[in-house]
């Protein structure tokens, strides 16, 4: 065992963070010996509405040794190929755009794509809505499944997932203890700390002092170790982030409709609405600034939207503190998931956040040859970096709408406050610089492709040649690659709700 490996981990908070960060630790280290225990309040529930992913959770369950087959039917996952934005942008030709997950197809598609942006950026007339471009944002409109079939296309897309996050962690949770986890189901009363700042131990009610040698706080919003013990404080993005509130709503499906493969985002009069399909329902909410509407005017909304006005149906409110602690590791204490802070749910950013926290925690720890207050501060950097990258792509969504029928939408445009990095990328793009170029010179602290930051505000219709030519003969080649990859591989492609029907009929 490496000196520096903790002997002793106690994960405080259960949730998908804190079992997400049990197995991982479990995969890397429970063969050299060391103790991962969780401790978890029997009466503190978990937010569980978080159901999306990016398409780094497939990394996740490759560490952790899951396969699909086994954790996708426990929790109701289906497939993502990428989110529809729905509304945000009032421009013909722009009412919505596809963000893909992009594949080894897309090779040529994404460098006529930008080069095209490129050129209409520059006024010289070019299509360039993202849609046509992309396999991703094909499968999506035809209801196939990301996750081909047998064949030459098998691990050439790249997908996420969709799930219940309450079944996921409840999977979870019997996977670590399966793996040698100790499981505590017991409250903490006292958190004490030695006469160097760190954690000395945590008092139980029931189970007694518990000491460890690495303490990861899993608690949520409360930070119960790295915010009220250690003194950790939000640093708040309200200046650029209106939204800090949301609610949700489980509605049903019909079992045997087509499944399309993607995560909707439209806009509402405050904020926007999510719509995800699970396996076996939707799940759906609205997530919105209470400084431009009231809580009961935007459950009115949310019920209308989702034709549930007359309903008996009891929809969830939720508080957003939106920011982040600058110091994630303090000491010997590490902050996993909501206790470190928490960006909207825009682009279903949260657990991408958790997993990248966690191997990045795991690799320093296994590494490095000494643990000093240096390499903290090179760890607390690299996942600022990855928060404030997320950050400035979903403010580049709020700054780049181009709707005007309330005051909601111009704030979010007119009076946002962009950060010095996002203000240099806007400033390229809409001049004649190489917006290329300045994505390079940012590269540390993006968290997004160049692909990505194209289809976003090409996607908008943020070019100065106007958007009259939204759909031209050059986009139409990605189009036709699709159709050319459906007659070579048409056994490949297959339905996304008759996928996931035969992965339920198989043995777990």
């Amino acid at each position: 065992m490496s000196k520096h490996i903790p002997q002793k981990v106690l994960i405080v908070g259960g949730g998908t963070a804190g079992w997400m960060t049990a197995n991982l630790m479990l995969a890397a280290w429970a063969d050299q010996g060391v103790q991962v225990s969780l401790v978890e309040s029997p009466d503190v529930g978990i937010i569980g509405v978080g159901e999306g992913s990016t398409p780094v959770l497939k990394r996740f369950f490759t560490m952790a040794g899951i396969p699909e087959r086994e954790w996708m039917p426990a929790c109701n996952a289906t497939y993502k190929a990428g989110i529809r934005f729905i509304g945000w942008s009032s421009r013909p030709g722009y009412e919505s755009y596809f963000h893909p997950f992009f594949s080894t197809f897309d090779e040529h598609p994404i460098r006529t794509f930008l080069s095209d942006a490129d050129r209409h950026r520059c006024n010289q007339a070019s299509g360039v809505h993202p849609d046509p471009y992309f396999l991703t944002s094909q499968l999506a409109n035809d209801k196939l499944s990301p996750r081909p079939g047998l064949g030459q296309l098998k691990d050439q897309i790249d997908y996420g997932y969709h799930f219940d996050s309450g079944l996921l962690g409840e999977f979870l949770r019997k996977q670590a203890v399966k793996k040698g986890l100790r499981y505590i189901r017991d409250h903490v009363e006292v958190v004490e700390r030695g006469r160097d700042g760190a954690i000395s131990q945590i008092t139980t009610r029931a189970s007694g002092a518990l000491s460890a040698d690495l303490y990861v706080d899993c608690t949520g919003f409360s930070g119960l170790l790295i915010k009220e013990a250690l003194g950790e404080r939000l640093i708040s993005f309200k200046n650029n982030l209106f939204n800090d509130s949301a609610m949700a709503v489980q509605t049903p499906m019909d079992t045997n409709a087509p499944i399309a493969p993607e995560t909707r985002s439209e806009a509402l009069s405050a904020g926007w609405v999510w719509n995800i399909p699970l396996f076996n329902r939707y799940g759906n909410g609205y997530v919105y600034s209470s400084d431009f509407i009231s809580r009961d005017a935007a459950e009115t909304e949310f019920r209308a939207h989702l034709g549930l006005l007359e309903a008996d149906v009891a929809v969830r409110h939720l508080s957003m503190p939106v920011g982040r602690i600058e110091n994630h590791w303090k000491h010997n204490c590490v902050a996993i998931g909501l206790s470190q802070g928490f960006i909207e749910p825009l682009e279903a950013t949260a657990l991408m956040t958790v997993q990248l926290s966690i191997e990045n925690i795991i690799s320093f720890l296994s590494r490095a040859p000494d643990i000093n207050q240096s390499l903290r501060e090179t760890y607390n950097a690299n996942v600022n970096n990855v928060i404030e990258g997320i950050r400035d792509y979903i403010v580049a969504h709020f700054m780049m709408n181009s709707r005007s029928d309330t005051d909601y939408w111009r704030s979010c445009r007119n009076d946002s406050q962009p950060s010095e990095a996002l203000d240099s990328l806007l400033r390229a793009w809409h001049s004649s610089d190489d917006f290329q170029a300045e994505l390079v010179r940012q590269g540390a602290r993006q968290s997004y492709t160049p692909a990505s930051w194209y289809c976003l505000l090409a996607g908008y219709g943020r070019l100065p040649g106007g958007p009259s030519d939204a759909v031209a003969s050059s986009a139409a080649s990605g189009t036709l690659g699709f159709q050319v990859l459906k007659q070579q591989h048409g056994d490949s492609l297959v339905d996304h709700r008759a996928q996931l029907k035969a992965l339920h009929s198989l043995p777990s």
